[in-house]
C-alpha cells in the first residue's frame, strides 16, 4: 500500500512539475508578444494595413476567403454610386443624359447592405450613369459630400466585378470598405516573435472602447491620410479631417498610458494625394503652407512637420515614414526594427 501511495505521490509530483514548467514557458512566451496599437481617424488606411499584414505575414486570403468579399464589393460600389446620386441633388448638378435620372433612381432604391448579387438591369445603370458627364463632375467635387477612395477604381473595373465568375483580387480586398466598429486584433508571427495588431473604430464614436488597449502597448502605429486636407469629417460636416487627425496625434502622444511606447507616424494614401494635389490646393486649406502648388513632395513635408509639431518630446516618435501600399514591405521591416530596438532587452529577445 505504502509502495503504492509513494508511486501515485512521484506522479502527482511530476504533474505538477510539468504544470510549474508549462506556466513559466507560458509566462515567457506572453512577453514574448508585442502588441501593437494601430491607430488614426476613420478611412485613414487601418483596416487596409492589417490586411496588408495578413497578405505578407500571415496565410493570405484562400480563395473561399476570397468569395466571402464579393458581395461587399457589390456593397461598396452602390454605396459609392449612391453618395454620388445624392450629391448631384446637393451640388445641383444636372445629368448630361436625361434617361439617367431614371436609372438614378433604380440605384437610390437599393438598400447597399442588403445586396449579394449584381443584376444585368443594375450593372448597365451603374455603368450609364458613371460615363455621365453631370456624374463626373459630382465625383471631381468629392471633398464636398463622403465618398469612399475606392468609388473610382471599383467603376473603373465594373465590367470584370459583374463577370458571372468573378473572384476579388488581393487588390479588390485592400480596396474594399467595412468600417471598424469595436477592436479587431490581427495576431502574426516574425521571425520567432508574437507580434498582436490592434485596430480600434476610427470614428469618434468608437474612442471610449479603446481604454482597455491602453496597458502594455509595445508600439503605436498612427496613420495619417494624406489625401484628407481638403475633406471634412464623416461624423461632423464643419470639421477638416486632418485637423481633426493632428488633434487626436497629439491627444495619443500625451496619454499617460503611452509614455513608455515607441511611436511610428505613417503618412498614408500618397498615390490619392498625388492625384489630388493637381487640382485641390493644399493653401487653400491651410494658409500657412508657403510651398508650391502642384507639388506633392513639398505637401507631404508640409503635413509631416504639422504633426511632428504637436509633438512636445521630439525623442518620441523613433521613426517616420510616407508610405502607400506598393512600399508596405519595406516599411513593416522598418518598424519592425523599431520595435525590436526599443524592446529587445525588456522582452529578453537577446
Amino acid at each position: 500500500m505504502e509502495c503504492c501511495l509513494s508511486e501515485e505521490a512521484k506522479e502527482q509530483k511530476r504533474i505538477n512539475q510539468e504544470i510549474e514548467r508549462q506556466l513559466r514557458r507560458d509566462k515567457r512566451d506572453a512577453r514574448r508578444e508585442l502588441k501593437l496599437l494601430l491607430l488614426g481617424t476613420g478611412e485613414s488606411g487601418k483596416s487596409t494595413f492589417i490586411k496588408q499584414m495578413r497578405i505578407i505575414h500571415g496565410s493570405g486570403y484562400s480563395d473561399e476567403d476570397k468569395r466571402g468579399f464579393i458581395k461587399l464589393v457589390y456593397q461598396n460600389i452602390f454605396m459609392a454610386m449612391q453618395s454620388m446620386i445624392r450629391a448631384m441633388e446637393l451640388l445641383k448638378i444636372q445629368y448630361s443624359v436625361p434617361s439617367n435620372s431614371e436609372n438614378a433612381e433604380l440605384i437610390r432604391g437599393v438598400d447597399f447592405e442588403t445586396v449579394t448579387t449584381f443584376e444585368p438591369p443594375y450593372v448597365q445603370a451603374i455603368k450609364d450613369l458613371w460615363a455621365d458627364s453631370g456624374i463626373q463632375e459630382c465625383y471631381d467635387r468629392r471633398r464636398e459630400y463622403q465618398l469612399t477612395d475606392s468609388a473610382k477604381y471599383y467603376l473603373m473595373e465594373i465590367d470584370r466585378v459583374a463577370a458571372i465568375n468573378y473572384l476579388p483580387t488581393e487588390q479588390d480586398i485592400l480596396r474594399v470598405r467595412v468600417p471598424t466598429t469595436g477592436i479587431i486584433e490581427y495576431p502574426f508571427d516574425l521571425e520567432e516573435i508574437r507580434f498582436r495588431m490592434v485596430d480600434v473604430g476610427g470614428q469618434r464614436s468608437e474612442r471610449r472602447k479603446w481604454i482597455h488597449c491602453f496597458e502594455n502597448v509595445t508600439s503605436i502605429i498612427f496613420l495619417v491620410a494624406l489625401s484628407e486636407y481638403d475633406q471634412i469629417l464623416f461624423e461632423s460636416e464643419n470639421e477638416n479631417r486632418m485637423e481633426e487627425s493632428k488633434a487626436l496625434f497629439k491627444t495619443i502622444i500625451t496619454y499617460p498610458w503611452f509614455q513608455h511606447s515607441s511611436v511610428i507616424l505613417f503618412l498614408n494614401k500618397k498615390d490619392l494625394l498625388e492625384e489630388k494635389i493637381m487640382y485641390s490646393h493644399l493653401v487653400d486649406y491651410f494658409p500657412e503652407y508657403d510651398g508650391p502648388k502642384l507639388d506633392d513632395k513639398a505637401a507631404r513635408e508640409f503635413v509631416l512637420k504639422l504633426y511632428l509639431r504637436e509633438n512636445p518630446d521630439p525623442d518620441r516618435i523613433h521613426r517616420k515614414y510616407q508610405t502607400h501600399t506598393e512600399n508596405i514591405r519595406f516599411v513593416f521591416a522598418a518598424v519592425k526594427d523599431t520595435i525590436l530596438q526599443s524592446n529587445l532587452k525588456e522582452y529578453n529577445l537577446v
